[in-house]
């Protein structure tokens, strides 16, 4: 059957699954018991009307996570902790290919939660009225498959590598359908027991305004075109690649962008992780900021305790006076405005610097990506692909930004990375999964090597 709306079912919690369902919002509804008007990503932790019950599980896990996330920030002892939370979200080496269908005990752990009743409040309120169910979340998936959801099932992985707590239980006999952000998550999902029929590789969903709405890429070409100016101010990328670039890009026009400062987005993640790195950063470029060679935006994203730290190191720093004018702070304490927002700067943006989780993808924009260091075993997955793809570079020490970022640049390091980034990630993920979740069509990216 087509269907003109979905429930997308996420979890509010950090920002990578709500990030994942946003560029899906055109497509969303909400029961109508619930008598809201506008569409809406449902949180499977936050909704109307959601059970004690469950409320009591989702903020205790919620809790549990961010306490582990933040205790990186401490150097030896976090370093311990957060490990043994990572040990149960490890994804094991991919070579040699062999049977991983085995599930983990924490898999079978939520299963005994889902069989005791978690999730059913949520399934059922749907249920009056089924229409097909996306799930940005392994649990919600789960949630829907158990409980006896009547409409279709969708999952859709939001890492470019996923652990075993992604697939079910009994893989083998599962009616959830897969949506895989690559083709790496297709093979992993195949190894851990998933039917091959029920993986469907249509790329990450990313914001149609960063794209266009035609087949001409013109509105990510004019992007590229723009970073592979500024991010080569020598031309010395550009003389030795120059037929690529004008097979994609057409002539550069230098003159447009000359003496046009470079614009640096760092974002940290919803746990707050890693503010540390960006009031570095700053502090670093406080004078290229000053000279106007270089603009940064600074993502607090909906943490007010983060936008605070970073008033307090633009003040710091003598840069107050540049607020607005060379220095923005992101920040809505409404993740869904926080997320308008972030898409609207990138379009503005450069260099994309962050810590390598569902923001990885963001690289098939043609945004080259400095990682900061990874917090759990999916991002150093992620960080793998961005270094395989080219687009992904290792960040240096922070407080010596000022200096070896002007190097990569004057060498046209990163115009390559933003180059390889459009060549070598998947774009149009948003328009294949709703081909998939509404038309019910079989839509697969093409435009992407076997990783």
């Amino acid at each position: 059957m087509k269907h003109e709306h979905v429930y997308v079912v996420a979890v509010d919690m950090g920002y990578g699954h709500q990030r994942a369902g946003f560029p899906l919002l055109s497509i969303a509804t909400t029961p109508p018991q619930w008598n809201i008007k506008e569409p809406m990503i449902i949180a499977a932790n936050n909704y109307p009307g959601i059970a004690q019950s469950d409320k009591i599980i989702w903020d205790t896990m919620e809790k549990r996570y961010n306490w582990f996330s933040k205790m990186t920030s401490f150097p030896l002892v976090g370093k311990i902790i957060f490990g043994i939370l990572d040990f149960f979200q490890t994804i094991e080496q991919f070579y040699p290919k062999r049977d991983l269908s085995k599930p983990t005990a924490q898999l079978q752990k939520t299963y005994r939660a889902i069989h005791k009743g978690f999730g059913k409040d949520l399934i059922d309120t749907l249920n009056k009225k089924p229409l097909p169910f996306v799930a940005t979340f392994f649990t919600a998936a789960f949630f829907a498959e158990e409980h006896g959801y009547a409409g279709d099932i969708y999952c859709l992985c939001t890492d470019t590598d996923i652990s075993r707590a992604w697939a079910p239980l009994n893989p083998e006999t599962s009616r959830i359908t897969y949506l895989a952000p690559t083709r790496r998550v297709q093979e992993r999902l195949q190894m851990y027991g998933v039917n091959s029929q029920k993986i469907i590789v249509t790329g990450f969903p990313l914001p149609e305004e960063l794209i266009g709405t035609d087949d001409t890429d013109n509105v990510l070409l004019k992007a590229l075109s723009r970073r592979i100016i500024k991010l080569d101010p020598r031309g010395i990328f550009e003389k030795k690649f120059n037929k690529t670039i004008s097979a994609h890009c057409g002539k550069i026009k230098r003159a447009i962008y000359d003496n046009t400062p470079i614009t640096i987005t760092f974002a940290i993640g919803g746990a707050g992780a890693q503010s540390e790195i960006g009031i570095q950063v700053l502090s670093s470029l406080s004078e290229a900021i000053k000279k106007g060679a270089i603009k940064i935006n600074l993502v607090a994203g909906s943490s007010k305790i983060i936008k605070e730290k970073f008033e307090e190191a633009i003040e710091k720093n003598n840069l107050k006076d540049l607020y607005n004018n060379g220095i923005q702070i992101i920040y809505n304490q409404n993740k869904f405005e926080y997320f308008k927002e972030f898409d609207m700067i990138l379009q503005e943006t450069d260099l994309l610097w962050t810590k390598p989780s569902e923001l990885s993808f963001y690289a098939g924009l043609g945004l080259p990506i400095i990682m900061a260091p990874t917090v759990g075993s999916q991002e150093t997955f992620n960080k793998s692909w961005l270094q395989m793809i080219g687009a992904g570079f290792q960040q240096d020490d922070s407080r010596y930004t000022h200096q070896w970022l002007f190097d990569w640049i004057n060498s046209g390091l990163l115009a390559e990375g933003a180059l390889d980034g459009y060549l070598n990630g998947p774009k149009h993920g948003t328009k294949n999964i709703i081909n998939v979740v509404t038309q019910g069509t079989k839509t697969e990216i093409q435009d992407i090597h076997f990783l």
